[in-house]
């Protein structure tokens, strides 16, 4: 799913912001004066008020690109870049590359495809703070290297599905596509049988900042040297009300995540995101259906997957569910984009399950050995480990958003919508300035607002952020200019 500054749809994790101290809350604009807590609005109500706000737009090509501002109560108190990361599951990141063979890493990638979202199947839609022009966050990740090797993954399931054949006297293929899931292995029951991983702490890294206002753009970059691992890309989003939802689609500049395989020879896969739509406003009950179809691609392997999400059933029930197929291609002439344009001699394995539950593979083209390839349920987003308050900037994004964070959190929402307001002008005072005196926005951590195409690079500055959080140093010296 793509995401940006201007709008995302996902429930977030507890809060990680720190409290902002009295000093910060001047800044900000507050003479330290009590407030008194006013009522929260009930879903319905929040519901009925954005309704309300999105109905203005009706007709408008790409609300995302519009200026307009949300009161606070309809925000969740988290920032846009602290809150979008796509390791909802970073132990599934670094297992990317652990296997010899291609198609198993086409596989180890797919299946932190599938875990990158992680927000969307444990929680309910919600619109985090807008990330103001030079806003920025970083974090690391401590993570187990413990998901489970895809060779191991598919023995114990052959060695499952014999045993039962045996115990029944059957002799032929078991896990049909239509199984009932108690009948399908389980990713739980096959841990125990994949070949012990060391279970070490792994380090990974990440580094994103707000790039360009107008559109609204960030850069990101993940880090995990010890793995060889890299991911990067620009999120970008483009959204269209339609009357009864919202349709999210990727913007111009957001080509998708670009993971590096230092170790495989940079080997690289670009993972291109799907439509999605927000739905429920009229029913009042906000869901998020993921549809139409999305790539990953490897040119050095020459190995392709098309995913087609299946947005709802012929009775118009959502389903959740996705297909698809991993084949060999021809990057010179790529022209397969739905899955029955590849012809079968090409299949190498196929994909089916519920994004929101449990994720297959099956081996060729026919197969109908249903091999696990991630089951969701027992999965939960991890926490992260942040700089320390005292060590954070002034346009880093929990201490930028403070002020904003700890008066909803009060639920003193006026006061929140003053100071949200407070740095939304700060931020258009500062371009007004930069225009009159003819100077481009420059970012600070990455070398282009929208630049090199689909793929960011880092400054030296960048490139010292990513190696200080791997070593675990925070000092870091206040920005020389700010964009709000």
């Amino acid at each position: 799913m793509a995401s940006t500054s201007s709008g995302s749809f996902d429930d977030s994790p507890a809060s990680t912001a720190p409290s902002s101290t009295s000093s910060e809350t001047e800044t900000a604009g507050v003479t330290g004066a009590a407030h008194a807590p006013e009522k929260s609005p009930d879903d319905t109500s929040k519901l009925r008020m954005f309704l309300g706000i999105l109905r203005k737009f009706i007709g408008v090509a790409d609300i995302a690109s519009v200026r307009f501002s949300l009161p606070a109560q309809l925000l969740e108190p988290t920032p846009n870049l602290e809150y979008w990361n796509y390791l909802d599951q970073p132990n599934t990141f670094i297992a990317i590359g652990d296997s010899n063979d291609e198609l198993e890493r086409m596989l180890e990638v797919l299946r932190f495809w599938f875990t990158k979202d992680l927000k969307y199947v444990k929680g309910k839609p919600c619109k985090p703070y807008n990330s103001a022009l030079g806003e920025f966050f970083r974090c690391n990740w401590d993570v187990e290297d413990n998901a489970p090797a895809i060779s191991a993954i598919k023995a114990a399931s052959m060695n499952g599905s014999a045993a039962s054949s045996i115990k029944s006297g059957k002799h032929t293929p078991t896990g049909s596509r239509h199984a009932s899931s108690s009948s399908i292995p389980k990713i739980a029951s096959l841990e125990a049988a994949a070949t012990p991983k060391s279970g070490k702490k792994v380090k990974v890294s990440y580094l994103t900042e707000q790039t360009s206002h107008h559109p609204p753009v960030s850069a990101f970059f993940v880090d995990c040297p010890e793995k060889g691992l890299t991911a990067r890309g620009f999120d970008q989003l483009s959204a269209k009300f339609t009357g009864t939802s919202i349709k999210i689609t990727p913007g111009e500049h957001n080509l998708g995540i670009f993971i590096t395989l230092a170790k495989r020879d940079n080997e690289t896969y670009q993972l291109t995101h799907p439509a999605a739509h927000l739905g429920g406003l009229l029913r009042g009950s906000l869901s998020v259906i993921v549809g139409e179809r999305c790539n990953v691609t490897c040119e050095k392997t020459k190995i392709k997957t098309i995913l087609q999400y299946i947005e709802e059933g012929w009775l118009g029930k959502t389903q959740n569910k996705v297909e698809g197929v991993v084949f060999r291609y021809d990057p010179e002439q790529d022209d397969k984009v739905r899955i029955r344009d590849v012809p079968e001699k090409d299949v190498l394995a196929r994909i089916s399950g519920t994004w929101k539950d449990k994720i297959f593979f099956s081996m060729g083209a026919k197969s109908d050995q249903l091999i696990p390839l991630i089951d969701l349920a027992p999965l939960s987003v991890p926490p992260k480990v942040l700089p320390p308050t005292a060590q954070q900037l002034s346009n880093e994004s929990l201490r930028f958003w403070s002020g904003v964070t700890d008066a909803i959190t009060a639920r003193q929402f006026s006061r929140a919508t003053t100071l949200k307001q407070e740095l939304e002008e700060r931020q258009r005072a500062k371009a007004k300035e930069r225009e009159e005196r003819g100077v481009e926005w420059q970012p600070r951590f990455f070398v282009g607002a929208v630049t090199p195409l689909g793929k960011p690079e880092l400054t030296d500055e960048g490139k010292q952020v990513l190696k200080g959080l791997q070593e675990g140093k925070w000092e870091l010296k206040e920005s020389e200019v700010l964009g709000a």
